[in-house]
């Protein structure tokens, strides 16, 4: 069989009913994005991205998901029987696996002969003897600074002391068994209840490998471990069977053989969302596919700050911000063309749902060029 040619609006619209925006789910827990979590940072994107997902009524966040730094160390929501196989799965393959996932600090780590991996065992270890009961991130900082590996220790310009370098301390937080408490700004940790340890091994790497690929495919072993933050080298072993190949933009890539058949029969997307800063739709790895504009990209990939995107028929049609003045939150839309106007009444109505999740009693939106 030939392999398939598919076009960049086909991806598309396949990815708009994978990602749950066609609103056919009857809860969070139906929704596939959930098999990755549900980024939330700021605090309450989450809650805006199951509002952009989900009858207003079943959008909030259910009390048995628990927030916890997932995947590339970031805040996520996730079901709470996920997350032994989840932290399994985070698991570093090997030294090399350790050091990508950590970025910055690996070459200290290089410097003091020390393995990554080792050490990130040491640090987990030593963050589940510290967080035994509720406890504020800076008071557990300093106590998981005495005890973590000294190269896993940094000064930090911006507190004017010495102490474990923040990615580090996200990314042994799982493993250790350590939650943070929603809505809590300094963030609150706290002890999962019944943790049975820091993981032995990386172990079902190959359920996070699928579930990109469902909600994001079809895609690259390239783009799956930029997600992951890792190597194509230590994703290569958790490359699932099962697959099938297309092409796209003259490129191959990959999604499940089930969902072929409905990449090539996605009927075009008829819709208009309003997707957070952080949303799982902003977050797949082909941001040239997801929106070819490069200056468009800039607007909505900053260094610093990004604001979130106004999604219209599967396509990045603009970009949205808030400012919230008492009970009254103002959305702004930034066009990157004029909206006609039965877009932009939908998105008054997306707005009116942005501003329930967060609380707000009135919603204006206003547009800009």
């Amino acid at each position: 069989m030939a392999t398939p040619t598919v076009t960049r609006e086909q991806v598309l619209a396949h990815r708009v009913v994978a990602h749950g925006f066609d609103r056919s789910a009857q809860a969070p827990d139906d929704l596939a994005i959930v098999d990755l979590g549900v980024q939330d940072s700021p605090s309450g994107t989450a809650a805006l991205s199951l509002a952009a997902r989900l009858p207003a009524a079943r959008a909030a966040i259910p009390d048995d998901w628990v927030l916890v730094w997932g995947i590339r160390g970031a805040p996520h929501y996730h079901r709470r029987g996920d997350l032994a196989a989840l932290a399994r799965a985070l698991w570093p393959v090997d030294g090399a696996d350790a050091g990508a996932r950590m970025g910055g600090v690996s070459p200290e780590l290089k410097r003091a002969g020390a393995d990554p991996l080792e050490a990130l065992r040491d640090t987990a270890e030593a963050f589940a003897e510290v967080v035994r009961k509720d406890q504020a991130k800076g008071e557990a900082s300093t106590a998981l600074t005495k005890r973590a590996p000294e190269p896993m220790t940094a000064f930090c310009r911006g507190c004017g002391v010495v102490h474990v370098q923040d990615q580090v301390m996200r990314l042994a937080g799982l493993p250790a068994g350590v939650r943070i408490e929603p809505g809590t700004s300094p963030p609150v940790l706290s002890p999962i209840a019944r943790w049975r340890g820091v993981p032995a091994r990386h172990e079902g790497g190959g359920a996070l490998v699928d579930a990109y690929l469902r909600v994001h495919g079809p895609a690259t072993p390239g783009e799956v471990a930029s997600y992951l933050q890792t190597t194509q080298r230590a994703v290569k072993p958790d490359w699932p069977d099962g697959l099938a190949e297309v092409r796209v933009d003259g490129r191959k890539a990959w999604l499940p053989e089930d969902q072929l058949d409905d990449l090539l029969r996605a009927p075009p997307a008829d819709l208009v969302r309003l997707v957070p800063r952080s949303d799982p739709w902003l977050l797949a790895r082909d941001r040239e596919l997801v929106v070819p504009n490069k200056a468009h990209r800039k607007v909505l990939w900053p260094m610093l700050g990004p604001p979130g995107a106004v999604l219209v028929d599967g396509e990045v049609a603009g970009a949205w911000r808030t400012k919230a003045s008492g009970k009254r939150l103002d959305l702004t839309v930034q066009q990157f063309a004029k909206l006609p106007a039965a877009a932009r009444r939908a998105v008054e109505d997306e707005a009116a749902l942005v501003a329930r999740a967060r609380g707000a009693g009135d919603v204006s939106v206003g547009y800009e060029s």
